[in-house]
């Protein structure tokens, strides 16, 4: 048994905005409660442009939904990878099936087991924590201008007009195997998690965020943030989902430097 009570409580909130027919967005709310505590959160977008992005983005969702309650950091995972990969396999055989040159989405998920927690995606959709009075963008969006941006080609003001910055590099079932990026740390009490589609973050910036997440519960916050973005004209889907964790020990969070806790218990 572990001396330590830990808890999640999150929101969700999607809107089919006010330009597009269709909402092709997807998102996930799978907390686990029990001896240790794990939880999967994620946000998919299917990609626009192409066929069928509302059934990608479900078809994503659909198969993160089957990871269940793992026994391990580890296991959790290596079954959201397993899964993933899953769902690229069946969205190249729908693109084949229905003669198209592919159907595709991006996805940004948040794990979580005990104190800790993990966070993979593929393309523009986004991780953002909260802790304390800062925010943190905790993924880097796969698309052309962020590369342009990397290599020193755009200056941030400059990829706000840029005519391909929705173009993006990476999603699932794209590609025979599925490009993910990972990163990972330790859970600190009052830590938040916002995940989104980029419908969100084209009309709402990172400090009206912060302020959104740190005066609201997760709910509340997320209706206020689409409501926001309906407000400014939600020229895309737009989908939120909050995480808040709290705990209560007797000690502090663990490392999460490099050979530190954080990297030993993800495998």
């Amino acid at each position: 048994m572990h001396d330590v009570i830990s808890w999640f409580e999150a929101g969700a909130a999607t809107h089919v905005g006010r330009v597009r027919a269709h909402n092709e967005d997807s998102f996930l709310v799978q907390p686990h409660h029990g001896v240790t505590d794990s939880g999967v959160f994620a946000v998919a977008d299917g990609m626009g442009g192409h066929d069928a992005g509302d059934l990608a983005s479900q078809t994503v969702i659909e198969e993160l939904q089957t990871i269940g309650v793992p026994a391990s950091a580890a296991e959790l995972l290596a079954n959201c990878e397993d899964r993933i990969v899953a769902a690229n396999s069946r969205l190249r055989k729908i693109a084949a099936e229905r003669g198209h040159d592919l159907i595709g989405s991006t996805v940004a998920v948040l794990l979580v087991y005990d104190r800790f927690y993990a966070c993979v995606w593929s393309g523009d959709s986004r991780v953002y924590r909260v802790r304390g009075e800062d925010i943190e963008q905790i993924t880097t969006d796969h698309t052309e201008v962020q590369a342009l941006i990397d290599a020193g080609r755009l200056t941030l003001q400059q990829a706000r007009n840029w005519p391909r910055r929705n173009v993006i590099t990476r999603a699932i079932g794209v590609h025979d195997e599925p490009e993910l990026e990972m990163t990972h740390g330790s859970l600190l009490p009052g830590d938040t998690f916002l995940l989104c589609s980029d419908g969100l973050t084209g009309h709402v910036e990172d400090h009206e965020i912060l302020a959104c997440v740190t005066q609201r519960k997760p709910q509340q916050a997320c209706e206020a943030l689409v409501e926001l973005t309906l407000d400014r004209g939600a020229t895309d889907n737009v989908t939120v989902v909050i995480v808040r964790y709290d705990l209560e020990a007797p000690f502090a969070a663990p490392d999460a430097g490099p050979g530190g806790a954080a990297d030993d218990i993800w495998g």
